[in-house]
Formats: C-alpha cells, sequence, structure tokens
C-alpha cells in the first residue's frame, strides 16, 4: 500500500513539475480564468427572485413523448431567473395526476384524459381544483400481435403485455380492454422483452399494447417477419378517446402503402393546478403560459417533436376550464385579429396580415364578434 502511495505521489509530483516547466517555458502566457460560479455567495434576493419564476412540470418517464414535450416547453420558455421551466421524470402520465394535486412543487402536468375521468370518482371536485392550458397531442393506441392472431376476438384468454406498471399503456390499456370486453392474461414487464418473446416464440406472448404519440421506434427501427401485425380498433364516441389510424406513412414495413388501421387515441393535455388568483405560483403558471403561446411558432419548426405541429391553441378539453390567462391571452389573440380584419373592411391601406386573419374569414360575422367582444370587456 506504501509503494502504491508513493507510486501516485510520485505521478503528482511529475505532473506538477511538468506545469511549472510549461509554465517557465511560456512566461508571457496570461493564466487560465478561474471558472466563476453564477452566485459565489448566498444572495437572498436572487434566490427569491429564482423560486419566483420556477415552474415544476410533472412530465413522465423518460421514455416516452410527454418528458419530450415538457423539454421542448423548458427550452422555448427559458428566460433566466425571470422564467425557468423544471421537467420532472415521474412514474408515468397517471401519476402526474396525482402529483399536480398532492406533490410540493408541481405547478403543471401533462396527463391523460381518461386518468381525468377515474379521478373524478376519488376527487369529486377535481374539476374545480384543475384548470387547463392547451391540449397537447393524442396517444394513439398500438396493438400489436403474432401472425396467428387475426383479430381482437383471438387474444381472448391470451397472453397481452401491457408494460411496466407507471407507463400509460399499462393505466390506460386494461382500461380499454375491459370498456372492449376483451378478458387476456395481463403482463406487465419492459416492452423490450416482451417483444423479444413474441418474436421468438417464447412465454406464449401474442400481443404488446403501446400508448403512445406515434409513430414507435420500436416498430419503425425493428425487423419483423410477414405475418406480425397491428389490430384495428373501434371507436365508441361514447368513451372519452379520439378515433385515430395507423398508416404506411407512420409504419411502412408492417402496413402497406395506401392502407390504414384504425385504431383510438387518448388526448394528452398540459394541466395546470388552480391557484388562487394572484398568488405567486397562479403568476408563475401564467407567466409559462403567455411565453408557451407567444412561442409555439418555434415549437413547430424544426429540432423539436414532430407533434407540434398538430397543437392548436383554441383545441378545447371537454370537462375542464381553461386557465384563465390560457383564456385571457386567446381573446386578446382574437381581438387582435377581429381589429385587423375589421380595418381591413373599412379600406385600411396595404392588405391584413396573413397569419393573422384566417382565409376562409366570414367579415362581417367576425365584425360583429368582435363588437360584441369589445362590450363584454368594456373596450
Amino acid at each position: 500500500m506504501a509503494r502504491a502511495q508513493n507510486a501516485a505521489d510520485t505521478g503528482a509530483g511529475d505532473q506538477t513539475n511538468d506545469a511549472r516547466a510549461a509554465g517557465s517555458a511560456q512566461p508571457n502566457a496570461a493564466p487560465r480564468p478561474i471558472p466563476q460560479l453564477k452566485r459565489s455567495t448566498p444572495d437572498t434576493k436572487a434566490i427569491e427572485k429564482l423560486n419566483s419564476w420556477t415552474v415544476g412540470l410533472a412530465a413522465g418517464q423518460l421514455e416516452g413523448a410527454p418528458i419530450r414535450f415538457a423539454s421542448d416547453i423548458a427550452r422555448v420558455v427559458d428566460d433566466g431567473d425571470n422564467l425557468h421551466v423544471l421537467p420532472i421524470v415521474t412514474r408515468g402520465p397517471t401519476e402526474n395526476l396525482e402529483a399536480l394535486l398532492y406533490l410540493k412543487g408541481v405547478d403543471v402536468a401533462i396527463i391523460n384524459s381518461d386518468a381525468l375521468e377515474q379521478f373524478k370518482t376519488v376527487v369529486p371536485d377535481i374539476q374545480k381544483r384543475i384548470t387547463y392550458i392547451l391540449s397537447l397531442f393524442p396517444s394513439e393506441l398500438h396493438v400489436f400481435a403474432r401472425p396467428e392472431i387475426r383479430s381482437l376476438a383471438d387474444l381472448k384468454g391470451r397472453k397481452v403485455n401491457f408494460n411496466t406498471p407507471g407507463t400509460t399503456a399499462a393505466y390506460s390499456g386494461p382500461l380499454i380492454f375491459e370498456h372492449m370486453g376483451l378478458e387476456v392474461v395481463k403482463t406487465f414487464i419492459p416492452h423490450q422483452v416482451a417483444l423479444e418473446q413474441m418474436r421468438s416464440g417464447e412465454g406464449d406472448m401474442e400481443a404488446v399494447v403501446f400508448i403512445t404519440s406515434k409513430p414507435v421506434d420500436a416498430f419503425t427501427h425493428g425487423k419483423w417477419e410477414g405475418g406480425f401485425k397491428f389490430l384495428p380498433i373501434p371507436f365508441d364516441p361514447a368513451g372519452p378517446y379520439l378515433p385515430a389510424t395507423l398508416s404506411a406513412g407512420d409504419y411502412p414495413q408492417l402496413i402497406p402503402q395506401g392502407e390504414e388501421v384504425q385504431t383510438i387515441a387518448i388526448p394528452t393535455i398540459l394541466a395546470a393546478f388552480n391557484w388562487p388568483k394572484g398568488s405567486d405560483r397562479n403568476k408563475r403558471v401564467a407567466r409559462l403560459t403567455e411565453y408557451l403561446f407567444n412561442r409555439l411558432d418555434k415549437l413547430q419548426g424544426p429540432g423539436f417533436h414532430p407533434k407540434w405541429k398538430d397543437v392548436s391553441l383554441n383545441a378545447r378539453v371537454p370537462g375542464l376550464e381553461r386557465l384563465p390567462a390560457a383564456q385571457a391571452w386567446l381573446d386578446g389573440s382574437t381581438a387582435s385579429r377581429l381589429v385587423a380584419a375589421s380595418a381591413h373592411d373599412s379600406g385600411a391601406s396595404g392588405p391584413p396580415d396573413a397569419a393573422a386573419v384566417p382565409a376562409n374569414l366570414d367579415k362581417q360575422r367576425l365584425y360583429q364578434e368582435f363588437l360584441e367582444w369589445r362590450r363584454v370587456h368594456g373596450k
């Protein structure tokens, strides 16, 4: 041990001597500056400012689409000490709703619509405690089956994997199967393991259920023999889900060109806790909303999740009230378009802003809406 220590000491001494020699060989070389910490000593005001404008965003697991959306939001709205979003890795979108209700430090969360429906049974006033900022993206249901499985009915009594507990598939998948009256042998192991069992034929695994934003890497990059397929899923208008399709454009190796597979999708929502008006946490969520809405065009550009292109600020979420700050922003944006349209009708010079006025605008109706908006808002 002493010998080893001596060797280590010798090596350290050699490095020091080499450094001194280098320094003496370049007497005029400027010393490399020592990196400075952002705050070398505690600054109470700076710390308070940082905390005042930091928003906790419950996002989900690392392999899911919600955490990617949360990361995109954090990048786009970042404004130093004036706004800082912290995406939080959680057990999944379902637990995000619980975190939004009860976890300290969480102001907003990415949640699924069917989880909201389930929580209504245990939190009757949930619609008063939670608001929505915007509808984000649909998570499509993928039921991927072995060649011998030709329809959902063939899965009855067979082994089907729903991914690990906490994922959207593990929560929503069994609910959907129960709603369809389809009894299967449910397993909750990592999808990578289940897919290998399907490929090899071991373990009697007949299908896997993914619920995430398409396309899924396992199906776009993986190699699958003929006969492996996505099963069509019927749409029930009475349920909390949306109709959706999987196409050859999504999965060219598995779906023939020009064909589609019918399925359903779960709406994914950016929700906020309904903090009291004027409170610090209400103000920080309002600032996040303003920044996010103003910079949506950037999120819909290159370098961000492609599903941002499908996000519409005007999309409503049934059963929830919109965050007042979000509604105020939309009202102001609508008013701007109305003013632009009315000015154009009254002969103002120059064409209206194409981005502000839709091509199919009914200008007379829009002007009447503007008058009503101005009356209500006292403008």
